[in-house]
């Protein structure tokens, strides 16, 4: 069985493992550098109150009528049954509205989207590993991080920002275009 590494628990890292868990028979590792899911999707509760919450990134999800968006009508469809997203009802300032768009929300915060999907994936998320070096060997991938001993897998994902991804050391600066596939973040 194939090892794959996901770099990044964002929302692209998180649907990433969902898809490889149900579409084929692999070994998925998830590893982020953050304490905590949700990348650039991110939640924060207040220590006071943990009932006081605020959204940090994105705030609202729109679904544009393009083919592109058509596509992906399943998972709007999924996550509205399963109320991670509602619509979104409430006047937004300076908000342009296009009558064939469509608004959602996140009722229990945007980073439930995320947690969606790593829940639906299964995966276990190892937290506060922070890739710094990616080397080939033997037809593996080596991967080196801050702190603990490397691993090898045999396909690595690399779902955090573009500028973490050209920081990396080692024999991906020459291979990544062949060898590793570079997922471009929805969130950008």
């Amino acid at each position: 069985m194939a090892r794959v590494l996901v770099v990044g628990a964002g929302l692209t890292g998180g649907l990433c493992a969902a898809l490889l868990k149900q579409k084929y028979s692999v070994s998925v590792t998830v590893w982020e550098q953050a304490r905590g899911l949700g990348g650039r999707m991110n939640t924060s509760c207040s220590t006071h109150n943990p009932q006081c919450t605020a959204d940090l990134g994105a705030q609202y999800i729109t679904c544009t009528p393009s083919s592109y968006a058509q596509r992906h009508e399943s998972f709007y469809e999924e996550l509205l049954a399963q109320g991670v997203l509602k619509p979104l009802t409430s006047p937004i300032e300076g908000l342009v509205v296009k009558e064939e768009d469509r608004h959602f929300v996140a009722p229990q915060g945007i980073s439930s989207i995320v947690r969606h999907y790593f829940k639906k994936s299964g995966v276990e998320v190892s937290f506060g590993h922070c890739v710094t070096e990616i080397y080939l060997k033997d037809d593996k991938w080596e991967v080196c991080k801050e702190v603990g001993d490397s691993e090898q897998f045999d396909i690595i994902i690399l779902t955090m920002p573009i500028p973490q991804i050209l920081q990396l050391q080692g024999d991906i600066k020459n291979r990544y275009q062949h060898h590793i596939f570079v997922i471009k973040r929805i969130c950008d």
